[in-house]
């Protein structure tokens, strides 16, 4: 019974596996969005220095230094509600505000209660103004911190490189350029290959790997074949 199982399952694998490996080329240049368009330089491009009067936003990381209070002292990562929560006083909104602003606050809310003339500093230490976010079939996507322009392929790089599921051949880059988003489409392998100039992204771009669903699926099916394996007659 199991070898007869074992035979019918290698005699319908035959065609799947045929069919896959004629589909395996099918990761292409593809999609709406426009091939190695020259994409002009964002709205702001100078992103080394934040300006005095930088408001504070989601997802930015403040240093907060409480003089002689190591226990309040540390960084702290503003939330997508962008509020930052401090031990005794709790949470604390600080989206929108600078940094003298919210100096000010801490100040006053740990002076009326807990401390005697509390001294308070606030700092930037990362702000999402200073980011490129890498999504998609990507290892390791999230927004890594540069301080100007860099390459498609080290930002690529900063996220450990694309998965095995990626479609290297359809890369999308999102800008804002005169307050509106655009994007342009790039083919990573030939960049890869010297065939293609590696394009410049800038603090604030979004950069997104297509996923290849055609290698997904072969991934898949090896997973569950392996599993089939196990029953073969010894």
């Amino acid at each position: 019974m199991i070898s007869d199982f074992v035979r019918r399952c290698s005699r319908a694998a035959v065609p799947l596996l045929v069919s896959i490996g004629l589909w395996g080329c099918a990761d292409t240049r593809g999609g709406t969005i426009a091939y190695d368009k020259p994409l002009a330089a964002p709205d702001e491009v100078k992103f080394q220095t934040l300006e005095t009067n930088y408001k504070i936003a989601p997802m930015d990381k403040l240093s907060i230094k409480v003089f002689k209070m190591d226990d309040l002292s540390g960084d702290y990562d503003v939330d997508l509600a962008g509020n930052i929560s401090l031990p005794l006083i709790g949470q604390i909104p600080a989206a929108n505000l600078t940094t003298a602003q919210l100096d000010e606050q801490l100040t006053e809310k740990l002076g009326a209660k807990y401390l005697e003339h509390p001294d308070v500093s606030v700092a930037i230490k990362a702000s999402t103004a200073h980011v490129v976010t890498v999504d998609g079939a990507v290892r390791e996507g999230g927004s890594f911190p540069v301080g100007g322009p860099i390459s498609l392929i080290q930002a690529v790089a900063m996220a450990k490189g694309t998965s095995e599921d990626a479609n290297a051949r359809r890369v999308a880059i999102f800008r804002t350029i005169g307050g509106q988003r655009q994007a342009a489409a790039f083919d990573l392998t030939s960049i890869r290959r010297g065939q293609a100039p590696d394009p410049q992204v800038y603090p604030g771009d979004i950069i997104v790997v297509d996923g290849s669903s055609i290698k997904a699926a072969q991934k898949q099916f090896f997973q569950s074949f392996q599993l089939l394996s196990i029953f073969r007659p010894f």
